[in-house]
């Protein structure tokens, strides 16, 4: 399907409904926000600030809203006073979007909307992402995934609409690794260290991770930082607000969207066409054999991990571990547009 036909699903999809879009004025919430405006009956954003977000992200989405003409509301709540939220388990996404979306029910109810919706895109799907169930739990509108665009395609419709968007709205609770308290000195010290290098190199993305008091630098662009005499400066600075350690990753950073299948021939057919994918989160599978049933028949075996879905004369295989094996599919194109069909029906174990 072209972008432009995907654009006009999502469009279809929101027409005329009363929606509350979850805001944080990133790529994808910013084209479901920009969308809704267009075509929808009434909506307003709200961007829940809490408490671990960068200290531009808030602002960047007032001015996006502005400039796109949604209403716009900001909703604050310190998440760190959650102690499940604070304690930086593996599940902390899922713990953090149920509180988000607590919140938003209560706005979407006091304003009188019948929806919720949020940005999450096909490409968000093949991520570890264990809040994505909140979606599901809540009936939270995912008009991207339903249109089946990608994070990619998200950025260049932004680009036909010529709207602009903020490249950094993750929350700083991503930088530190799990199972390692999220404190309001931790939070600060690495909001002070972005800050410090995006100032002093001139870079629009910086990313600085805090793995035990190590800090991980990514950058956009290396070169705008090797200088000895920047990151001597760095070292110094970082090792001052408490990290014991200051690295460099050279491979910088990089938003990692990995390509949504992969071709592996088979070895005992070699007239067969087969295409593969690895989900880095282990599937559900009673609760993905009840979903997949909406698409075509299904085969399940939950003692030996495996789900087996018929459609259109195609075969797509589903293990427990998170591998998706697509077989009897024409090409590439053939294969991504079953798997774009088949990700929202799995549902991971959280």
């Amino acid at each position: 399907m072209e972008l432009v036909e995907k654009i006009e699903k999502v469009k279809e999809f929101l027409q005329d409904k009363n929606v509350l879009v979850a805001f944080s004025g990133g790529a994808d919430s910013t084209l479901v926000a920009k969308i809704v405006k267009d075509v929808g009956n009434d909506s307003t954003a709200v961007t829940v600030d809490n408490g671990v977000l960068p200290p531009d992200c808030v602002s960047n989405a007032e001015k996006i809203a502005e400039k796109i003409g949604i209403k716009h509301i900001v909703a604050l709540e310190d998440f760190l006073e959650d102690e499940s939220f604070r304690s930086n388990t593996p599940n902390r996404c899922y713990i953090c979007k149920k509180k988000m979306y607590r919140k938003l029910e209560e706005f979407s109810k006091d304003l009188g909307f019948d929806h919720i919706a949020d940005g999450t895109n096909i490409s968000d799907l093949l991520e570890d992402r264990p809040g994505i169930m909140v979606n599901y739990t809540k009936n939270i509108l995912s008009p991207l995934v339903y249109a089946g665009m990608t994070s990619e395609e998200v950025r260049e419709a932004l680009k036909m609409f010529d709207i602009q968007y903020s490249e950094s709205t993750t929350c700083f609770a991503t930088r530190i690794s799990e199972n390692t308290e999220l404190t309001p000195k931790k939070i600060n010290r690495i909001s002070y260290a972005e800050s410090l290098i995006k100032n002093m190199a001139g870079v629009d993305i910086v990313r600085v991770r805090d793995d035990k008091d190590i800090a991980r630098i990514e950058v956009g662009d290396l070169k705008k930082v090797l200088n000895k005499g920047t990151l001597d400066h760095i070292d110094s600075e970082l090792k001052a607000v408490g990290f014991k350690r200051v690295t460099l990753d050279i491979g910088g950073y990089a938003d990692q969207k990995k390509d949504l299948v992969i071709y592996k021939p088979c070895k005992d057919e070699q007239d067969k066409i087969m295409f593969e994918t690895e989900l880095p989160y282990e599937i559900n599978i009673k609760d993905t054999c009840e979903e997949l049933q909406k698409l075509g028949d299904v085969k399940c075996s939950e003692k030996m991990g495996i789900v087996m879905l018929e459609i259109s004369n195609r075969n797509v295989t589903i293990f427990k571990t998170g591998k998706i094996v697509a077989r009897r599919v024409i090409d590439k194109n053939d294969a991504q547009e079953l798997l774009i069909d088949v990700l929202p029906h799995i549902r991971r174990i959280i």
